[in-house]
């Protein structure tokens, strides 16, 4: 069971970066991939206990503005790799164009590259998003489960407390 639940981790990991491989991502596929990771790494129960009613939909909505800064911020990452001088020798004397694309030339070898780099980049905040989201619903179900009465006080009694408790819990890791 522990290996399933293993495999299916490591599958919703692997399937941002299979999302984005042929091109740069956009907020909303970059959104769509960190909530569809999160929904596999949680599980369908904890993933609607924390978004509620339309868990995907809010899930969506709600990373809209995280996914745009994590886009935003791989293509500046790949731009500076793009233009440092230096990116072969850091990276086994392999030009950004090696590095990240394909064999061929001009501007769609440039194109390829550049996608591709902004791809991993997003991949490896999505996966770390989800990780962290993750282990804050963990956390917030066992303050639940631990004492009610203090979760409700903090959180309040309403359906998106639990939601709350994540949003808070994820912001402080």
């Amino acid at each position: 069971m522990k290996l399933l639940m293993l495999l299916a981790v490591i599958a919703a990991l692997v399937a941002p970066v299979a999302a984005f491989a042929n091109a740069a991502p956009t907020t909303a596929t970059a959104a769509n991939s960190l909530c569809k990771a999160t929904q596999a790494a949680m599980g369908a129960k904890l993933f609607s206990k924390t978004y509620g009613a339309n868990a995907f939909g809010k899930c969506v909505s709600k990373s809209a503005a995280a996914a745009q800064q994590v886009v935003s911020n791989a293509a500046k990452t790949c731009k500076a790799q793009q233009a440092d001088a230096s990116f072969a020798a850091a990276h086994g004397g392999k030009t950004f164009n090696q590095f990240y694309g394909t064999t061929s030339k001009g501007k769609s070898a440039d194109a390829n590259a550049y996608g591709k780099c902004v791809s991993q980049a997003v991949s490896a905040s999505v996966a770390a998003h989800v990780k962290v989201t993750v282990a804050a619903a963990k956390t917030c179900k066992a303050a639940l489960k631990a004492n009610a009465a203090d979760f409700a006080t903090k959180y309040g009694k309403t359906s998106n407390a639990f939601g709350k408790c994540v949003a808070a819990t994820a912001a402080t890791k």
